[in-house]
């Protein structure tokens, strides 16, 4: 038994199978509770992950981070005993130890949604355009403003049941962020921040969101929004 045998870590993972395996093998050592969504990927992603003892499953063709983490909370939430849920990336950005102070935040019940924040700590860790661009975004963002995030954009989160069970994620590529913060401001949970070390490696700089798709992220939103009024 673990004492984290309430929690599940959401993983979505597209062409990640140079590190998947690391990755998962190295959070399982603290949350036993793990399903990988392999999102339609090209490589031998689902080769490894069905090597690391975390639960599978499989899009047949590419939906989107978005519809992967949805695919993975509709999962969990199935789960008995399942009463906590983490999204967490495929690539070794994020750490354990910071899964585990958010989750200590949810069992003190001092909130309902435990978002990570790259910028309530300095640490030098995040590249100097990514903090313009992430800051920018948090700073023009009405709902991100409401709920006084640093960060609206950080893939690291820590949801309660009740809150996992009323998300709804209908965007399917990396917009789902926005969209999560929207759904978030529009409701009645109680959400915080906590500071999070994002590690940066060759291999995550690589994958990661370029200035172009931030662009998209927000011309994405923006369209909905005009669509709602």
């Amino acid at each position: 038994m673990s004492e984290y045998d309430d929690v599940w870590l959401v993983i979505p993972a597209y062409n990640e199978g140079q590190v998947i395996a690391d990755v998962v093998e190295g959070a399982r050592k603290t949350f036993p509770n793990i399903v990988v969504v392999d999102d339609g990927s090209t490589d031998d992603s689902a080769k490894h992950i069905a090597t690391t003892g975390a639960h599978l499953v499989r899009h047949p063709v590419n939906l989107g981070q978005g519809a992967a983490l949805q695919t993975g909370l509709t999962y969990a939430l199935a789960q008995p005993g399942a009463r906590y849920f983490a999204t967490f990336d495929a690539d070794g950005q994020h750490q354990t130890k910071d899964v585990e102070t958010m989750v200590a935040v949810l069992r003190r019940d001092e909130a309902d949604v435990v978002l990570g924040s790259r910028f309530i700590e300095q640490n030098g860790q995040v590249p100097w355009i990514k903090q313009v661009v992430l800051r920018t975004a948090a700073a023009v963002s009405p709902t991100a403003r409401k709920l006084k995030l640093t960060d609206a954009h950080n893939g690291l989160r820590v949801l309660g049941r009740e809150a996992a069970e009323q998300l709804n994620i209908t965007m399917n590529g990396m917009a789902h962020a926005s969209e999560l913060v929207g759904f978030l401001a529009g409701s009645s949970l109680r959400v915080t921040e906590v500071p999070v070390d994002i590690l940066y490696t060759d291999y995550s700089r690589a994958k990661g969101q370029s200035l172009i798709n931030g662009v998209n992220i927000l011309f994405d939103i923006s369209l909905r929004e005009r669509g709602r009024r």
